[in-house]
């Protein structure tokens, strides 16, 4: 089971939409999936109760108990459990972050959501810990240049994910209504840069299972090689 974490140390960026949208499209493609909220603040938990269709989902738990429930679900099969956080630097979203195998930022195009990442930049790169910013609720039409500027900064920053997601209307409906964006609007943009984000997410993550299973295979050649001598 892959552990995803969407953390940020601002309020405000599109998390949990972005989060629930991403968890309801891998449903859809056939993938098993779970949304554990340990936000206080219950975005993720409250749009379930609104949700009619059982899948994905959501559980609503203190970060505390993070650790055991993860260990739980992984014994049940599921492919993914997706990490909604708080918005704020608080120990929920670093026990989230130590539980997760990738972590992905979602980051405005402003300085100042670019300067609130320090302290979780930080936290991930000491504790040697994958991650990924992702631009979300940038401007549309001929907006570009913050955007632009933003994706320059954080590629400077860490990795970024190739895809950048829209400020849409789509988001706001769709988690009032208890959807995804692509059950709300399916054939729309909001729906598309979704898929593209689970398309690069899943394609970096098999990455991620390569890079471990060929660095694993070289720890047990080197173990070969010294019992042999």
């Amino acid at each position: 089971m892959h552990v995803l974490a969407f953390t940020t140390q601002k309020g405000g960026t599109g998390k949990s939409s972005l989060a629930l949208s991403l968890a309801v499209a891998a449903a859809e493609s056939g993938l098993k999936i779970v949304v554990l909220d340990i936000d206080p603040q219950g975005t993720a938990g409250e749009w379930y109760k609104r949700r009619t269709a059982e899948e994905p989902e959501v559980q609503s738990l203190a970060w505390s108990y993070l650790s055991s429930r993860l260990y739980s679900l992984n014994r049940q099969n599921y492919d993914f459990a997706i990490i909604d956080t708080p918005g704020a630097d608080s120990h929920a979203a670093t026990e989230a972050m130590k539980e997760a195998h990738f972590c992905l930022l979602p980051v405005r195009p402003s300085v100042a959501d670019i300067e609130a990442t320090k302290p979780t930049l930080r936290y991930l790169n000491e504790q040697h810990r994958p991650f990924a910013f992702i631009l979300n609720q940038c401007p549309t039409g001929g907006r570009t240049s913050r955007t632009s500027n933003a994706r320059m900064a954080l590629q400077m920053l860490g990795g970024l994910c190739d895809v950048t997601v829209a400020h849409r209307s789509d988001h706001m409906d769709a988690l009032a209504s208890g959807l995804g964006v692509t059950e709300f609007a399916p054939a729309g943009k909001a729906a598309e840069e979704v898929r593209a984000v689970l398309n690069w997410l899943t394609t970096r993550l098999r990455r991620l299972d390569r890079l471990e299973g060929s660095e694993g295979e070289e720890v047990n050649a080197s173990l070969r090689a010294g019992g042999a001598g």
